[in-house]
C-alpha cells in the first residue's frame, strides 16, 4: 500500500500526465520490472524503446504506472537523474517466480488498485475520485469541478484541460472499451482485449452511455479476496494510530485510504470482511462495542506488528 510509508516524512509533490495518456495494459507492469530488475537506469537510456519493445511515449506510461503502483522507486545517484529498483511488492508478485507474474488472479488486481488509488503523488487524481469524491453517480464534469476545487485547497497550479485528461485517463483504467469486458474480438490481428487496463475488470465504475454518466458500485465485491482487504485494512491502521489498540470501525468505512473507500464497499460487506479475519488473527484482531461506537480492537502483537501481520496475510492468498 503506497500510504504505508509516509509517516513523518514529507508527501511527494503530485505529478501529472506521467501516463502519456494511457492507461496500463496487460504486460506493462511486467515489462517494466523485468527490465529494472537487469538495469536500474533503463528508463533513461536511448535503447529502453528496443528493450522495452514500445514507443517513446509508452516507455514513459510504463515507468509512470510501474511507479504509480508502487512497484518500482526512485533511488538516488550522483548524477541528476534517479534510477530505479524494484520494491519488495514488484519482487514478491510479478517478478519471476514470484506470486502471480502475470497477474492472473483477481486478486492481484485488486491489490494494483489499492496501491495506484493511495498514491497521493502519481496518482492524485485517483486518489481522490475514490477517496475524497462523495457522489456515487457523476459526469465528467462534476467529477473535473471537484478536483479543480480540491488542488485549489491543496495549492496545486495546473487547467482545466491537463484535469480532464487526467480523467480520462481515469475512466480508462476502469471503464472497458468493449460492449462485453469478457467479450475478445479481434481486429488486425491485435486483439481489443489487450487495449483495456486489466483494473477494468473489478468493475469498480460503470459508464452510463446514454445519459454519458458514471457510477461508482458500491457494495459487496465478490472477487476482492479477504486476505487483500485484511492487507488493506493493516496498512490503514498503520497509516492512522501509533500507540491505540483501537481504531472506529467508521473511520475504516468512511475515512480516505480506507478499505471502505478504496473499495467501494458498504457497511455490511466491511463487518463481514471483518468476521473472517477475526478467524484468521484467532482474535487478535476483532469488533467490539464500546459505549455504543463499533470499533476494531487490536492485541498488543497485532498492534505492535501491524507491518509483518499485513504481508502475512497477503501471502497466504497467494499459498
Amino acid at each position: 500500500m503506497v500510504i504505508e510509508n509516509q509517516n513523518n516524512q514529507i508527501k511527494p509533490k503530485p505529478i501529472l500526465g506521467g501516463h502519456e495518456t494511457f492507461a496500463f495494459r496487460n504486460g506493462w507492469l511486467k515489462k517494466g520490472i523485468d527490465a529494472a530488475i537487469n538495469n536500474s537506469d533503463v528508463f533513461t537510456e536511448d535503447n529502453a524503446l528496443v528493450t522495452l519493445g514500445v514507443g517513446k511515449n509508452m516507455v514513459r506510461s510504463i515507468k509512470h504506472w510501474c511507479l504509480a503502483a508502487g512497484l518500482l522507486e526512485e533511488i538516488s545517484t550522483t548524477s541528476r537523474s534517479h534510477s530505479l529498483r524494484p520494491t519488495w511488492l514488484a519482487l514478491q508478485l510479478i517478478s519471476d517466480g514470484g506470486w502471480d507474474p502475470y497477474l492472473e488472479r483477481e486478486g492481484s488486481l485488486w491489490l494494483l488498485h489499492l496501491q495506484i488509488a493511495t498514491n497521493h503523488s502519481r496518482s492524485i487524481v485517483w486518489s481522490l475520485a475514490f477517496s475524497e469524491y462523495l457522489e456515487t453517480e457523476f459526469s465528467k464534469l462534476s467529477l473535473t469541478n471537484f478536483v479543480l476545487k480540491q488542488f485549489d485547497k491543496i495549492g496545486i497550479k495546473t487547467t482545466r484541460e491537463m484535469i480532464q485528461r487526467e480523467l480520462d485517463c481515469f475512466f480508462h483504467t476502469y471503464v472497458t472499451t468493449r460492449t462485453s469486458a469478457r467479450q475478445k474480438l479481434k481486429t488486425n490481428g491485435i486483439s481489443e482485449d489487450s487495449l483495456d487496463c486489466p483494473l477494468a475488470e473489478l468493475e469498480l465504475i460503470r459508464h452510463i452511455p446514454e445519459y454519458d454518466l458514471y457510477h461508482f458500485n458500491i457494495g459487496p465485491k465478490v472477487s476482492l479476496p479477504v486476505e487483500v482487504f485484511g492487507y488493506t485494512l493493516l496498512q490503514f491502521i498503520k497509516s492512522r494510530i501509533s500507540s491505540r489498540s483501537t481504531i472506529a470501525l467508521e473511520e475504516c468505512i468512511y475515512q480516505p485510504d480506507s478499505p471502505g473507500q478504496i473499495f467501494k464497499l458498504d457497511e455490511n460487506s466491511v463487518v463481514e470482511y471483518l468476521t473472517i479475519l477475526e478467524q484468521f488473527f484467532k482474535g487478535s484482531i476483532r469488533s467490539i462495542e464500546t459505549a455504543g461506537l463499533n470499533q476494531i480492537y487490536l492485541s498488543e502483537e497485532m498492534a505492535k506488528n501491524l507491518d509483518t501481520n499485513a504481508r502475512k496475510i497477503l501471502q497466504s492468498y497467494y499459498e
